[in-house]
């Protein structure tokens, strides 16, 4: 099952509430808060679209830049001392720390 939802280049994560009977979600990679819901695929699928829709539209609207999910670039906090582990295992394998990181992850998700 996915539980994600895809347009325009957004991302929305999909949870059920068994206690509201609700399916509902946010969209995932950007800072505003954009949410979602609908008691069925095609409801929530529709009220998913329409929000990214109307984000698209406020944006236009104030003359501001939407933000671009993933846009390839985050910080990650890690502790002092995996830090420094990491450093020297990139510095001795010749690459940047940058990427390493990125061959960890890549290793990691496929």
């Amino acid at each position: 099952m996915n539980n994600c939802l895809n347009y325009k280049g957004y991302t929305g994560n999909i949870e059920f509430s068994e206690e509201d009977g609700v399916f509902h979600g946010k969209v995932i990679g950007i800072k505003p808060l954009i949410s979602f819901e609908g008691d069925s695929v095609s409801l929530i699928t529709e009220d998913f679209r329409n929000a990214i829709d109307e984000y698209l539209e406020f944006c236009d609207e104030n003359d501001i830049e939407p933000e671009k999910p993933f846009k390839g670039s985050f910080n990650v906090r890690i502790g002092a001392e995996l830090h420094r582990k990491a450093v020297l295992a990139a510095s001795s394998n010749g690459v940047s720390l940058n990427s390493f990181v990125e061959e960890a992850i890549r290793q990691r998700v496929g």
